[in-house]
């Protein structure tokens, strides 16, 4: 079996995201250091040859190289979790998380943005960008407020999938750009949920309780 080899920074919310699911699903890997900052090692010529857009994570498996946490995760649920959990297998809940999976790209890349601005200083309308995490935060409030209205507990299903490992990091690390969770009680309790699931491991910036 071909060895995967996670291209890793330790403090980036998607590179979590991917070590998060490799975590749960019980997989060896190896993992390799970046130094994203101040290093900028992602965007020199080694990495560039496995990732032209100079991001990251990438990962590899034998001749499969890819980048970009939601497709590293999908790819992880289809190739390793025999059971179909994490990548539900039902048409309307495979597009109801891919639906989630595209949020978490689109609407929660604001939230990386702003935490990249505080944390790294890099430019950026910091009020422009606080007003669009709030934004999307309050979708994913009214959504799981709703879910719990009819007794569910994850975004997707009856289950954890991989729409709640995508979402869980934007908010869960929001402190670290200056919002706190108060305003969103529906997803604390979610978040308490997520850390309950078996092989959840947590990153740096991310509270012990919410």
């Amino acid at each position: 079996m071909s060895e995967l080899v996670l291209f890793d920074f330790e403090l980036d919310d998607n590179c979590y995201k991917v070590r998060l699911l490799l975590s749960i699903l019980g997989l060896s890997y190896r993992k390799e250091a970046v130094n994203m900052f101040p290093g900028a090692e992602h965007t020199k010529p080694a990495l560039l040859a496995l990732n032209p857009r100079g991001s990251l994570p990438i990962l590899t498996e034998g001749d499969v190289v890819l980048s970009e946490a939601e497709a590293i995760l999908c790819y992880l649920a289809r190739a390793h979790d025999a059971r179909g959990i994490w990548l539900p297998q039902d048409a309307k809940r495979f597009g109801e998380t891919a639906m989630w999976l595209q949020f978490a790209i689109r609407d929660l890349d604001a939230a990386w943005l702003a935490r990249r601005h505080a944390m790294l200083d890099e430019p950026a309308d910091a009020a422009t960008l606080g007003i669009a995490v709030r934004r999307a935060f309050r979708l994913m409030e009214d959504h799981m407020t709703h879910r719990e209205f009819d007794d569910a507990s994850w975004f997707v299903g009856d289950a954890p999938t991989l729409a709640d490992l995508a979402l869980f990091p934007a908010i869960a690390l929001s402190r670290d750009f200056g919002i706190d969770h108060e305003a969103y009680p529906a997803l604390r309790r979610w978040m308490r949920r997520v850390r309950t699931i078996s092989g959840f491991l947590t990153m740096p910036g991310i509270p012990d309780y919410h």
